[in-house]
């Protein structure tokens, strides 16, 4: 059977070669404008398709008629949706955001636009692949791609920073890809849809050595303490663009994998590690609030912030048994996706304007950049988990689905979290409601980046207001 030819499916993946090619065929500083068309017509596209996906409950493309278990076959259900949705939404406004953030001939600009074209177009073909194997390489496409712009600027640091994180990600990918080794050789097949029915309570041991190996794997590329050893220098050091990218969605990808299992065909292997996870998770939570509160720079702070916002995504596993848990996860996702572009980006402007990369060095930047630290007090409130935004959404609902099961200690740490995220916060927005030095100069910014970063954490907040709808999407609350 043939496929239609404008199959949003497809598109959403070829779309992104496309203009990553094209913005290298073209050159330094031309490869701008190819991207953000490309970006909103995949948002176009990723809204079609979760409309047609909340419609209709599922959606599928068969890559050149050839099927599983011989050809590759791409499917799309509500949390596969929701996905594509905010990696098209996020990246768009940090595309218009990178537009005024590189000079001309800075090195990192140079390579930012191709290497984000197949970041995204790996990350959706990673939301929309049919089988473990395919998850593998869609996996190592976006690791790479995500060194290679951490990389970028050449910089020592930068390139120690993005060794670190190739050391990083291989070996997470190589633990994953063992585990579909050993999941191939106990069943004869790595399509997801055939595994669902073989992989029972009673699955060989291999099976349970296999889930071991790629959540493990998965946790190192997600970041999860005590596997977040490379997050910090990478996000930290980066420029701002490539900081939003990788926090925002990048981490998020792996994460979704191991939910993508857990739901799927090791759904009745992987349940036993839900409490080590959930330790995990709660260690993250203070670990990365801790380090945050001491941060000296800024970019440091927002990425620890980062260690410690991943572990609430853990802390659903337990709960998973209540469908509240689901709705839980996939709200966090978006809160953290929306808020935290929005914070890195709010950095590079500070920085951009400052010339420092430090708290201290901020007195006076709410006077002078009002939108910016308005943006930044934003996303912040989207962290600390206040209301009217996502986040709080998102935290309510996991201390429901706790108190729901008797597992208050889960809605003990969510409480705290709360409480320290916002400790490190309120420190930077006290900061830049001091007077400034009178020898204090700010540096001319473009408007675009204040605004981009203003939309972005004001959508974590506004989000909160209709995110019940998100939530309706089949399969992403199932």
């Amino acid at each position: 059977m043939s496929e239609p030819l404008f199959d949003p499916l497809a598109w959403l993946i070829l779309l992104p070669l496309a203009w990553a090619t094209l913005a290298f065929v073209l050159g330094p500083g031309r490869g701008a404008w190819p991207a953000i068309a490309g970006l909103a017509t995949q948002c176009w596209l990723a809204l079609d398709l979760a409309q047609k996906v909340g419609a209709g409950g599922t959606a599928a493309h068969v890559v050149g008629g050839w099927g599983a278990p011989l050809g590759i076959d791409l499917a799309v259900d509500g949390l596969s949706a929701a996905m594509l949705l905010l990696t098209q939404a996020v990246a768009l406004p940090l595309a218009i955001y990178a537009r005024s953030y590189f000079k001309p001939g800075d090195p990192a600009g140079t390579w930012f636009w191709p290497l984000t074209g197949f970041l995204i177009a790996g990350l959706n073909a990673l939301f929309v692949s049919a089988d473990l194997f395919n998850l593998y390489v869609t996996l190592e496409l976006v690791g790479l791609a995500a060194v290679g712009l951490v990389a970028a600027g050449g910089g020592a640091q930068q390139v120690a920073a993005a060794l670190r994180y190739l050391f990083a990600t291989l070996v997470g990918s190589g633990a994953y890809l063992l585990g579909v080794a050993l999941i191939y050789g106990a069943y004869g097949t790595v399509s997801i849809a055939t595994l669902l029915p073989l992989v029972t309570d009673d699955a060989p041991r291999l099976a349970w050595i296999a889930g071991g190996l790629m959540v493990a794997g998965l946790m190192l590329k997600t970041a999860l303490f005590p596997f977040h050893f490379w997050l910090p220098p990478a996000h930290g050091g980066a420029p701002a663009p490539v900081s939003a990218l990788l926090s925002a969605l990048v981490v998020k990808a792996s994460f979704y994998l191991i939910l993508r299992l857990w739901l799927g065909p090791l759904q009745a292997v992987l349940p036993a590690f839900a409490w080590l996870m959930a330790l995990l998770g709660a260690a993250a939570i203070f670990w990365g609030s801790w380090q945050a509160i001491r941060a000296v720079k800024l970019k440091r702070l927002i990425a620890y912030s980062t260690v410690a916002q991943l572990g609430y995504l853990f802390l659903i596993f337990p709960l998973l048994a209540a469908p509240g848990a689901i709705h839980a996860g996939v709200m966090q996702v978006f809160a953290h996706g929306l808020a935290k572009a929005g914070m890195f980006a709010a950095a590079g402007v500070l920085i951009k304007a400052t010339g420092q990369d430090t708290v201290a060095g901020l007195a006076g930047a709410v006077e002078r950049l009002p939108v910016t630290m308005f943006a930044f007090g934003l996303a912040g409130m989207t962290l600390m988990g206040l209301p009217p935004s996502s986040g709080f959404l998102a935290k309510w609902q996991i201390i429901e689905a706790a108190l729901a099961q008797g597992h208050w200690i889960i809605a003990a740490v969510v409480l705290a979290g709360g409480l320290l995220a916002a400790v490190y916060v309120l420190r930077v927005l006290r900061q830049a409601f001091l007077m400034a030095p009178a020898s204090a100069t700010l540096a001319p910014v473009p408007r675009t980046l204040e605004w981009s970063a203003f939309a972005l954490a004001a959508a974590s907040v506004l989000l909160g207001l209709r995110g019940v709808e998100l939530m309706q999407l089949p399969g992403a609350v199932t």
